[in-house]
């Protein structure tokens, strides 16, 4: 090889590592600039969801104290999930004589599919009872 093609070769090199570090820099430029155009919205998309949830996990809490709620307080437990409470109805009594899992939902809200198929369970009927013995040698004292 010749000393022009060497140099030309080289030249050639040193424009593409120039072109290679500009452009990187100017991707990196905008995509800053992309970024800080796009995170106030974001961070206020954020903060709307976030207070969606926040009011609505207060909301489920606090929904057998609201109007029109069709069960004593007392006889609610919160479950959160799969369902938001079960009602012991008539445990204040001491005669339990229903059981009612409640779903809370505001606004448009929908049930989620775990929801729908959860009622579904429920509507079919396949809901049972079951004791669970803890073994004797567990409980048991060693003296």
């Amino acid at each position: 090889m010749d000393t022009i093609t060497v140099l030309l070769l080289i030249g050639i090199l040193v424009v593409s590592i120039i072109t290679y570090i500009l452009g990187k820099k100017k991707g990196i430029s905008q995509n800053n600039k992309y970024w800080e155009d796009k995170l106030p919205d974001l961070r206020k998309d954020a903060i709307a969801k976030s207070r969606a949830v926040i009011g609505g996990q207060f909301s489920e809490n606090l929904a057998p104290y609201l109007p029109n709620f069709n069960y004593l307080p007392t006889e609610c437990k919160f479950l959160g999930k799969p369902t938001d409470f079960i009602v012991f109805k008539g445990m204040d009594n001491k005669n339990i004589e229903e059981i009612v899992f409640v779903e809370v939902k505001s606004g448009k809200a929908k049930l989620s599919p775990q929801e729908m198929n959860l009622k579904k369970i429920i509507q079919n009927k396949k809901v049972r009872f079951e004791e669970y013995r803890i073994p004797e040698e567990l409980t048991k004292s060693k003296e």
